[in-house]
C-alpha cells in the first residue's frame, strides 16, 4: 500500500498519478501529488516504478503501516527500492532485451 510521497523529493511531475490504474492520488497544482484514496491501493508499485526520484513509499503489506517514517525508509535505502530492484530508470524498464515474455509482443504472435 502506497505510504509516502515525499516533499523533499518530489519534482512534481505527477507520473505517479497518470501510473496509478486505482486513481489513489490526486494531483495539486503547484504541489506534490496527494495520496487521496490509500485504501484504494492495489500495492502494483506502478507509481513507485514511474517515480523518477524515488519520492514514493510502496509498502508490500495491503494494510496501512503505523508509524512509517520517511526518514527511516530514506536511512534503509527502502524508498525507491522496487524501481532499482526492478530495473527500471528514468520511468523506463532496461535489461529486458533477453526476456521472451517481454519481447512475443513486438513479434505479434505467441512464441510456444
Amino acid at each position: 500500500m502506497i505510504e509516502i510521497v515525499s516533499a523533499d523529493r518530489c519534482v512534481k511531475c505527477d507520473l505517479c498519478v497518470e501510473a496509478c490504474p486505482d486513481n489513489v492520488f490526486d494531483a495539486v497544482a503547484d504541489g506534490i501529488p496527494v495520496i487521496a484514496r490509500q485504501s484504494d491501493c492495489q500495492t502494483c508499485f506502478l507509481c513507485e516504478l514511474f517515480c523518477p526520484t524515488d519520492a514514493l513509499y510502496v509498502s508490500p503489506f495491503s494494510d496501512a503501516i503505523e508509524g512509517a517514517s520517511e526518514a527511516d525508509l530514506i536511512a534503509r535505502g527502502v524508498m525507491g527500492s522496487f524501481r532499482r530492484e526492478m530495473g527500471w530508470k528514468n520511468a523506463k524498464p532496461r535489461g529486458t532485451s533477453g526476456d521472451l515474455s517481454y519481447r512475443i509482443f513486438e513479434t505479434g504472435r505467441i512464441i510456444p
